[in-house]
């Protein structure tokens, strides 16, 4: 399973096309969870790197990640990098593109041409037979590096904070926002991050509008877990049922250590 930064190519999309709510929480809720800090914190950030890797990568190891490139077989072609930048919708384009502009001739450069060519289809016309070896030596150089985390945050996470901090959500939302944005992007289609939020909204209040965080988060997940049962690539959704939902039961929505968590059945732990 990887990540959807953007809606599916048609063919692909018409191809594939237990709330616990907590009692004695305020029905207001701070932006931070109560603990003075958001995901944008740098702990907190890296604690939200490490709970992506685990569903993305079966490790916590999310620097290791870079390097990562792999065809899964789910109609987006290459899936690579720390953030599963894939060749067919179009952010793996945007992120080569930002890696040329810092650095023309990089090992990858001569690739932008077929990424242009083969976005939007799962084909690997002009990237095989060096692509994925080229993409593993840049991952050495930390120009790439940079690129890949500044693409993630651009994209991704920094969206997802700055709407979870205007819902009055704390660091558990915001990284429930996050994890998200970064599966299923925040396109127009009905599993995209707004769509799942627009879903959520219809069930219950955020904070921002006087609502009670644990049951409008509950609400959130259960829409992202209809998201993810649209798609088969997408259907186990244990990312959300052992991993966010069990934090949300504990009340922690600080996303304060120790964590213990599982993902397709693997278990973790952040101390």
């Amino acid at each position: 399973m990887k990540i959807v930064p953007r809606p599916l190519p048609v063919a692909v999309t018409a191809a594939v096309l237990a709330v616990s709510v907590l009692s004695g929480c305020s029905a207001g809720g701070s932006a931070d969870g109560g603990s003075g800090a958001g995901l944008d914190d740098p702990a907190k950030k890296e604690i939200a790197m490490q709970l992506v890797s685990s569903a993305e990568n079966s490790s916590l190891d999310w620097k290791a990640q870079y390097k990562y490139i792999e065809d899964i077989d789910d109609g987006r072609g290459y899936t690579a990098g720390i953030i599963g930048f894939c060749s067919g919708t179009g952010d793996m384009l945007d992120l080569v593109e930002l890696y040329t502009q810092r650095k023309p001739g990089n090992v990858l450069a001569k690739y932008l041409p077929a990424l242009r060519k083969v976005n939007g289809t799962d084909s690997h016309s002009g990237l095989d037979p060096n692509f994925k070896k080229d993409w593993a030596t840049a991952a050495s150089d930390s120009a790439f590096k940079q690129a890949q985390n500044d693409e993630r945050d651009r994209v991704y996470f920094n969206p997802a904070v700055k709407q979870g901090k205007a819902d009055g959500i704390g660091t558990l939302g915001q990284f429930a926002y996050y994890d998200a944005i970064v599966m299923h992007g925040d396109g127009g289609d009905s599993t995209s991050f707004g769509s799942i939020r627009k879903r959520a909204l219809a069930k219950a209040k955020p904070p921002a509008q006087g609502g009670n965080e644990v049951t409008y988060l509950n609400a959130f997940l259960d829409a992202r877990v209809w998201a993810m049962q649209q798609e088969e690539a997408h259907s186990d959704t244990s990312r959300v049922d052992t991993a966010q939902r069990v934090f949300l039961k504990k009340g922690n929505l600080a996303l304060d250590p120790p964590l213990d968590w599982k993902v397709y059945g693997d278990s973790y732990h952040i101390g």
